[in-house]
């Protein structure tokens, strides 16, 4: 069970895959400023695929790490939110999800009412709801975001940048184009115009 594939479904950071490799083998991602454990199983992903799911994302909080809103996944809101698939096995999936709850690795969680009911709150914190949003060659697709809305915050240039590259390498966007999808963002709207975070991008 514990190599059991799935999907972990990144939509923030995380879209940029040498920012998700401290997950896995551990380090510091540039401009953040938290080293990560990584992960029991420090291999890179079998796959990835760029995928779009339904609803959106908004900026809120304060991130720890890089000051600012950070990116929460609203299956409610309107439209579909661009994101990575990574393939991972189910410990991977565990240790990445323990080191975004700030929690230690090492911990197999049960994900059993995630996958069958599409949704399982872990805990009260920022990223402690589990969420099924889809499958994909057999295998069920997994995020994870807040369980309670945010108010929005507006996310740093730093973070910003690290969004923009990852839908960039994942997506094969333009710059032009990831500004207008960020900037359109709750919590980054009224803050940073698409032009503002297509420059950071260029």
């Amino acid at each position: 069970m514990d190599d059991e594939p799935l999907w972990y479904v990144a939509y923030g950071s995380n879209l940029f895959r040498e920012r998700f490799r401290c997950y896995l083998s551990g380090g510091r991602p540039a401009g953040g400023n938290r080293h990560y454990t990584g992960c029991r199983d420090p291999r890179p992903a079998r796959a990835d695929a760029p995928v779009t799911v339904p609803g959106g994302i908004y900026f809120g909080y304060t991130s720890l790490v890089w000051g600012g809103g950070m990116a929460f996944y609203d299956p409610a809101l309107p439209g579909r939110a661009a994101a990575r698939a990574y393939l991972l096995t189910r410990r991977q999936f565990c240790d990445v999800l323990s080191q975004e709850m700030r929690r230690g690795v090492g911990a197999d969680h049960d994900l059993s009412e995630a996958v069958a009911r599409g949704r399982q709150r872990l805990g009260p914190g920022r990223y402690e709801t589990v969420l099924k949003v889809g499958e994909r060659d057999g295998h069920p697709m997994l995020t994870f975001t807040s369980a309670d809305p945010h108010p929005p915050n507006a996310p740093t240039a730093a973070y910003l940048t690290m969004l923009g590259n990852g839908l960039r390498e994942a997506h094969g966007w333009s710059a032009e184009r990831a500004g207008a999808y960020l900037a359109g963002r709750p919590g980054a709207r009224g803050t940073w115009t698409s032009a503002d975070i297509s420059a950071l991008l260029g």
